[in-house]
């Protein structure tokens, strides 16, 4: 799938309606087991009412458009009669907190926000006073009080309900026919389609500024590696202002599926994919692991022997599969492929194996396929890396979850395991139009295929830069037009890539949550107690820290309190020490101190030392963060057990 230069993502759509006009393009919860169909056609004009209605409360080309909201119906709605008069929105969720929404909208000077409900509204009240810009606001949910209403009006507000402005639209276009249809041929894939603010705002926001050509140039091969079937459903359960969900949803809907809205509470999912039957479900890695926890916890209630069942035959096809991958070439190959030899070494066993690897599908693992439906494909994992455990338990099992990788400043897609041939632990190869690298991280050098290095993206899916930051993007991207992702990566023979690490700042948590861990930091730093903290977590449920205690400090408070040890070792781990920093750690990491519930820390290791340059610091005393990784990796790997 090929779109020409001056095709826009509405241009997109609009394609799809001429297709796939009377199938369903969205379903939507009536009630538990009860999924309304809205049809592409349905659709599409719904999003040209917003446009129009848009065009009447004096929204031009080029304009941003506040859009804090989560995944449903209206989003789309919103988002697609934005870029269909040539605007570009400007999205966050619900869960954003009023400073996270000041920052984003005072910088972007939006004049219009749509919101999610009354307590999206609220936030916009309690932030008007640095939102000098903002004239109206529109609300998906009709829900606000009287009071909030006055609130507004004594603000010079105005308010106007997702439906009422729906409805506006309509109308306008009765009254100006052909108008917005016309914007839409207007639209050029170079123009802005959106601005998404990355890394929490818990630093300094960066807006990444994204073009329709972005987005679009990564269908000409994602449809061949991610390929759907018109009328099919693919299950939805993430915020779409994440890039990964976005670009997830466009590949659905130039493939003419279904958008299904569902939860990600694992129970809700099991049970809308028995009503839904999808072939297709992109999520992280936080809610494959909550499934499959859901799927095993529902198998051993329904059968006494089940747990017996599953111990043995899940191991045995884990066991089963290794040598399977080995034999027809699906692990990462860095040097050369022994194939002769691995068949030489496995076939007889792996034979002897296969009558029981049948006797589990019939009692085991079928029935976890089953859970998924009886249309299911593949699922589709981004935001954050998939753990082994994870992929060799899917992988066994039978259901097919393929690893994409990317960042909301490739918009996002780099690479993607094909759902064909997918290669064990990797990331597939890069997509069409995109060149990957991997350099070393110290001096820039292109390193050979085999070796560990920082990995590098060029291509047309790039970022056009970080908004208002040119500062920033010059860092980002150097002149030849190479991004650096901050990953640490080796790419194989065969040209599949394979994600070793991070070198940049930024965590992922295995929810999809970025933040950047030096607010964190240099909070916890604030402690007397404390000389140093580092943040880890990347690609775990939470956040632990390793500790450096302030020693002087601590000797202070054992001889003011008669404290008796034997070592420091003790005295760390000792109960009372670990209460008096779990205690420190709580009072100044904590949402009243502006913190969300993810950036504060679960778990720490306390350590009895200084980092020194040239082992843990650079030259520059900054902390080398992959170093750590590798340096305290029982310590790290500790917390998270």
């Amino acid at each position: 799938m090929i779109f020409p230069k001056e095709h826009t993502i509405p241009k997109m759509i609009k394609d799809s309606v001429s297709a796939y006009g009377n199938l369903p393009a969205q379903q939507v919860r009536i009630k538990d087991g009860v999924f309304r169909q809205i049809s592409y056609r349905e659709m599409f004009q719904n999003s040209l009412d917003f446009g129009a209605a848009l065009i009447k409360h004096g929204v031009g080309r080029n304009q941003p458009v506040g859009l804090i909201a989560d995944n449903c119906e209206e989003w789309l709605n919103a988002s697609v009669g934005i870029m269909s008069i040539g605007a570009f929105d400007v999205p966050r969720g619900c869960n954003s907190t009023a400073d996270d929404l000041m920052k984003i909208l005072s910088i972007t000077e939006c004049k219009i926000v749509v919101t999610q409900n009354a307590a999206q509204i609220n936030k916009l009240v309690e932030i008007k006073k640095d939102l000098p810009h903002l004239e109206k606001i529109i609300s998906i949910q009709d829900n606000a009080k009287p009071e909030l209403l006055d609130s507004l009006k004594a603000l010079n507000l105005e308010y106007i309900s997702f439906k009422d402005i729906v409805i506006e639209g309509k109308q306008w276009r009765v009254e100006n026919p052909g108008v917005v249809e016309k914007e839409v041929d207007k639209g050029s894939g170079d123009e802005l389609a959106t601005i998404i603010f990355t890394s929490g705002t818990t630093g300094n926001p960066k807006g990444v500024m994204l073009t329709h050509s972005n987005f679009l140039l990564q269908l000409d091969e994602c449809e061949y590696r991610m390929y759907l079937n018109p009328g099919e459903n693919c299950l939805s359960v993430l915020p779409v202002w994440h890039v990964f969900e976005r670009e997830m949803e466009y590949i659905i809907l130039a493939q003419g599926a279904a958008i299904c809205y569902s939860k990600t509470i694992a129970s809700v999912m099991l049970s809308d994919m028995k009503t839904l039957n999808p072939v297709m479900l992109p999520t992280v890695p936080r809610v494959f692991e909550a499934l499959k926890e859901s799927i095993i916890k529902n198998l051993k209630k329904s059968n006494p022997l089940m747990k017996i069942y599953l111990d043995f035959f899940v191991k045995l096809a884990i066991v089963h599969k290794r040598m399977e991958r080995k034999m027809f070439a699906q692990n990462p190959c860095f040097t050369s492929y022994k194939k002769p030899l691995w068949w030489t070494l496995f076939l007889i066993p792996w034979t002897l194996i296969w009558p029981f690897y049948e006797l589990g599908n019939l009692l085991v693992y079928r029935n976890i396929k089953a859970a998924f439906g009886n249309k299911f494909v593949s699922g589709v994992t981004g935001g954050g890396a998939f753990p082994q455990q994870l992929d060799e338990f899917f992988w066994a099992t039978g259901v097919r979850v393929i690893e994409a990788y990317g960042l909301t400043e490739t918009s996002p897609m780099v690479a993607m395991r094909p759902f064909a041939c997918p290669v064990f632990r990797t990331i597939g190869s890069a997509i069409r139009h995109v060149q990957v690298r991997v350099v070393d991280p110290a001096d820039g050098h292109v390193l050979d295929r085999g070796q560990k290095g920082l990995l590098q993206v060029k291509g047309p899916t790039v970022m056009q830069g970080y908004y208002k930051r040119p500062d920033l993007t010059a860092k980002a991207i150097n002149p030849e037009g190479w991004f650096d992702t901050g990953d640490l990566a080796i790419i194989t023979i065969h040209d599949d890539i394979q994600i070793k690490g991070r070198i940049k700042d930024t965590i992922v948590l295995s929810n999809g949550e970025n933040l950047e861990p030096v607010p964190i930091e240099a909070k916890l730093a604030e402690s007397k107690l404390i000389s140093r903290a580092v943040v880890v977590g990347q690609d775990q449920r939470y956040l632990g820290a390793l500790i450096l205690v302030d020693m002087d400090e601590l000797n202070n408070f054992i001889e003011d309190n008669g404290i008796i040890y034997d070592s420091y070792e003790d005295l760390l781990e000792s109960e009372l020490i670990q209460s008096i920093y779990k205690t420190e750690i709580d009072k100044l990491i904590n949402s009243k101190t502006g913190f969300k519930i993810y950036e504060q820390i679960n778990k720490f290791c306390l350590l009895n030392k200084t980092f020194e340059v040239g082992v843990e610091l650079s030259a520059k005393q900054e902390v080398m963060r992959f170093k750590v990784a590798e340096l305290y990796k029982e310590q790290i790997e500790n917390l998270f057990k």
